[in-house]
């Protein structure tokens, strides 16, 4: 497949073409109120840092890639934090608004059209991940990698888990150690969904009338239920990989 990547700041003509990716996420996904302080901003703040795929031969959007820089400057190797994907957007909101000086960039999102997935989409997106942000003058991407094999695992022996070739068990963390990433450590709270047990029956079609563990589809671990208090709370894994370019 012939493909252009470039990003919202480089082609702004081609903002149409976004939307034919997105609501392709599970629904409950969608649902983690820190993500309100990121979608729906990222082409006004951070243009440069988002990168759509097209089509050379039929003019569609097939995969694109969302980051955000950051002012983080701690040693990333002895760990990262572990509210991961939300301390990303909460961190890159607030140094722009403090005009605090980015020094690493975080990946967010890589989305490949359900149609396309397994055609090494992902790869090519990453690997444009890593280009564009070194050619804006960084040298750390780092990334809050949703392991899609670690349902009903225990995601610390998971994350480090290793096929005999010595390349992670799990499909996206392969993906990342093969292009040069490395595992730094887990972060145990990366996305926060919470919501009403009527909200959950919607994401999910699932009944919720049962307190305790409750098994959702596509979510990487158990959602928490409480019928009497009419709350259901998931809290989302994610492993840090870190890529030093």
């Amino acid at each position: 497949m012939r493909l252009d990547i470039t990003s919202a700041a480089e082609r702004p003509d081609r903002a149409p073409l976004w939307s034919g990716l997105t609501g392709l996420w599970p629904r409950f996904m969608t649902q983690d109120e820190t993500g309100d302080f990121f979608y729906g901003y990222e082409f006004d703040h951070y243009p440069e840092f988002q990168l759509l795929a097209v089509d050379l031969d039929t003019g569609d959007a097939v995969a694109k890639a969302h980051s955000v820089p950051l002012s983080f400057t701690g040693a990333i190797a002895d760990g990262l934090p572990g509210h991961g994907w939300d301390w990303a957007v909460r961190q890159a909101t607030h140094d722009r608004l403090s005009g605090a000086e980015p020094a690493i960039v975080s990946a967010l999102e890589i989305m490949v059209r359900p149609d396309l997935r397994s055609h090494g989409l992902s790869a090519r997106m990453l690997a444009a991940l890593r280009a564009n942000t070194a050619a804006r003058g960084f040298t750390d991407l780092i990334a809050p990698v949703r392991p899609i094999g670690a349902q009903g695992r225990n995601i610390d022996t998971y994350a480090y888990e290793q096929r005999p070739d010595g390349l992670p068990v799990d499909p996206w963390l392969r993906v990342h150690v093969r292009a040069g990433g490395r595992i730094v450590n887990v972060a145990h709270t990366s996305m926060v969904m919470v919501g009403t047990l009527a909200d959950w029956r919607r994401w999910t079609e699932l009944p919720f009338d049962t307190s305790g563990a409750v098994t959702v589809p596509h979510a990487l671990g158990p959602v928490h239920c409480d019928v009497a208090g009419n709350r259901a709370v998931y809290v989302e894994p994610n492993v840090w990989v870190h890529h030093k370019l």
